[in-house]
């Protein structure tokens, strides 16, 4: 089993289609569930990746160059 099957993926987003809220220093993408996909810009310095959705069991992995998000 692939990573991907056993986090049970959504789907894969470019960091340039979610939006970044700077007060709380968070991505978010619109999950299908009606909530929203998270991610802290903190989590993303240490590595992270996957986005998930507080009201679901759905998560997305977030692609990004790790240089250009520095710049948030």
């Amino acid at each position: 089993m692939t990573d991907e099957e056993e986090l049970n993926l959504y789907d894969e987003i470019e960091i340039e289609d979610c939006f970044y809220d700077e007060t709380l220093q968070i991505y978010h993408h619109p999950c299908p569930c009606g909530d929203r996909f998270e991610i802290s810009i903190f989590d993303m310095r240490d590595g992270e990746d996957i986005a998930r959705c507080p009201s679901c069991s759905l998560m997305i992995r977030i692609i990004f160059d790790a240089v250009s998000k520095e710049h948030r």
